[in-house]
């Protein structure tokens, strides 16, 4: 056995649990920004063409839930009683949508957006706990990539066998949260409020 198949091992777990806490670190950043805002600051309409916050925290919420099932199987959280508990004005986390249709969104029950939102990040830390390092490597999507796909950061980060599990958890959970985040920080400014990492 070589050097380098000796040392795979210790570098999946180095990547899990480097991930997870990420991962961890990612969610309080959502969870503050939640408990500093209130109901009127994340549904704020800013002007035609900026989307509200309350487009970022669903969108990213429910894509992380989605994007779950397909690295997991485990089908999504978001269902019809959720949706009338959190009552969202537009039942969709919008990436198939375009600016103009959901600049309407809104959160109608902000406490119960919360209940879903650490749900969701609940599910999927859990989840991590308990991944076998050895299956990061598992190709999800292997190649050549439907359109749907093909277009996608993850894409252009998938090595020559596919997207890995690792891929999806870095792209379309925490790096794709990142994104957003840094969407809302901004939007808080207009709203008054301020910036939350230095």
């Amino acid at each position: 056995m070589s050097n380098d198949d000796n040392q795979e091992p210790v570098m999946t777990a180095f990547a899990l649990e480097s991930l997870q806490r990420r991962m961890r670190a990612m969610h309080s950043l959502y969870y503050q920004a939640v408990s500093t805002m209130e109901l009127e600051h994340v549904n704020h309409f800013e002007r035609e063409g900026v989307l509200p916050i309350a487009f970022c925290l669903f969108h990213y919420t429910n894509m992380h839930d989605v994007s779950f099932m397909g690295l997991t199987s485990i089908a999504p959280v978001w269902n019809p009683e959720w949706q009338e508990r959190v009552q969202m004005s537009i039942d969709d986390h919008g990436k198939h949508r375009t600016v103009d249709e959901m600049i309407h969104q809104r959160i109608g029950d902000y406490e119960a957006f919360k209940q879903y939102q650490r749900t969701v990040f609940d599910r999927t830390e859990a989840y991590l706990d308990q991944l076998d390092p050895a299956d990061l490597t598992r190709v999800v999507v292997p190649r050549p990539f439907p359109p749907q796909i093909a277009t996608t950061y993850s894409a252009r980060v998938a090595g020559p066998q596919g997207i890995t599990v690792l891929d999806g958890f870095e792209c379309w959970i925490y790096q794709h949260g990142l994104r957003h985040m840094g969407e809302i920080e901004l939007a808080r400014g207009l709203v008054g409020l301020g910036g939350m990492t230095s």
